[in-house]
């Protein structure tokens, strides 16, 4: 079992014979898994005492139940259900396979989607990227038939199971098919964003203890912007916010300065942090940002354009926000060789901070600077860097459009 879910891009997590509301080896550590996916909001689907586990995670609880449910029988999707991701489309009434004696009770903001007479609980949603079954929507005619192997005794109080199986699955077959491809479309929709969540979700909380230095580089970043009074810039993939009083002092109360990130938990520890007086807090995804053409005068990114998936398709979205003559900043608290240094490898010359790269990125990001134009480089004189004064070097286009400024920490970058 992983150990964190940082590199996980969806979950899935099957039944067994075990009490979710009992110890048994590796209960603690599935939920701990559990509630680190739930906590990035990675994609996760259970069934049966998955959905259980899933439902105790989030802050349920499972129980006994008032005998087993064993069987072929009915269950009614709800309301919510018609506009849920995986289950609109299925019918209102519909027929499952039941083995289970347990059942649970849902977390506080749940959402039920199916439910029978019995027990109530049978299908729910945590959130927007959370699922549990408690019936067996994922049968088909060789499973039916392992659970009647494995279990003769409840098997045999189900008179037919086996005998109608084919029947039933005929029936069920496109509705289970079109719910786990529904699921499988979600996870693979969202994937380079549930990457991204995942690594910071778990590193939010110590962020800053661990980045505490980088408070007067990033103020000597923000100033190289030459931001007016009044100017509207955001910090994208913003983390604790460690920008924004910088950025916030330059444009004064008049102006306008975002937090933008797309992983909630960095945003929580901004918000200990009490950054957001200095600036509004938005979750966003960086690559579709909800503002509009030329919304903004600049933008401060610092260490983000190597976690995007696309960064081309980055620039170009930066760009269409940035009103014409606006400024791009993208920054790195430490150059490309200290962080070469830092892993024990050398410079890696396909790295999108270095020069040979990113000037034609930057030239082609939108058209903002077209290849004809003529491409200047501004260099800061060499010097040793600090926490307060970094070394760094700026590249710009001179001709009107967006003025792209790459700041880093060491000149062998």
């Amino acid at each position: 079992m992983p150990d964190t879910a940082d590199d996980l891009v969806g979950l899935v997590v099957m039944g067994g014979a075990m009490a979710a509301y009992e110890d048994f080896p590796g209960r603690n550590a599935e939920l701990a898994l559990l509630r680190a996916a739930l906590d990035a909001e990675i994609p996760v689907l259970g069934v049966c005492l998955g959905a259980q586990l899933l439902a105790v995670a989030a802050g349920g609880a499972g129980r006994p139940g008032d005998g087993a449910q064993i069987g072929w029988a009915d269950v009614w999707m709800t309301q919510a259900a018609r506009s849920d991701a995986l289950f609109a489309g299925v019918p209102e009434r519909l027929r499952v396979l039941h083995w289970h004696g347990d059942t649970m009770d849902l977390p506080a903001g749940a959402t039920l989607l199916a439910s029978c007479d019995r027990y109530p609980v049978q299908a729910f949603r945590l959130g927007g990227s959370a699922w549990g079954t408690q019936f067996h929507l994922e049968v088909d005619e060789t499973a039916v038939g392992a659970f009647a192997d494995a279990f003769p005794e409840e098997a045999a109080t189900a008179p037919g199971l086996i005998e109608s199986a084919p029947a039933e699955l005929a029936v069920l077959a496109r509705h289970r098919d079109g719910v786990f491809k529904r699921f499988a479309a979600f996870v693979a929709a969202r994937a380079e964003q549930t990457a991204t969540r995942a690594f910071f979700t778990r590193r939010a909380a110590t962020w800053e203890e661990r980045f505490a230095d980088d408070g007067p580089r990033y103020a000597v970043a923000v100033e190289r912007m030459e931001l007016r009074p009044g100017a509207r810039v955001p910090d994208l993939g913003c983390g604790t916010g460690r920008a924004l009083p910088a950025l916030r002092a330059h444009v004064g109360d008049a102006g306008l300065v975002l937090g933008v990130d797309l992983t909630p938990a960095m945003l929580t520890a901004a918000l200990r942090e009490s950054r957001d007086k200095d600036g509004h807090l938005l979750l966003a995804d960086v690559c579709r940002l909800p503002l509009p053409t030329a919304a903004l005068d600049a933008v401060f990114s610092a260490g983000l354009i190597n976690h995007v998936p696309d960064p081309a398709t980055a620039l170009r979205e930066w760009a269409r926000v940035t009103a014409p003559d606006g400024t791009l900043l993208l920054y790195h608290p430490s150059g490309r060789a200290e962080r070469a240094a830092r892993h024990g490898r050398p410079l890696d010359p396909d790295d999108l901070l270095a020069e040979h790269r990113l000037r034609p990125a930057l030239r082609t990001a939108d058209g903002t600077c077209p290849a004809t134009r003529t491409l200047r480089t501004t260099s800061w004189p060499a010097r040793p860097a600090s926490p307060a004064e970094p070394a760094a070097h700026a590249t710009g286009c001179g001709e009107p459009g967006m003025r792209n400024t790459v700041a880093d920490n060491d000149r062998a970058g």
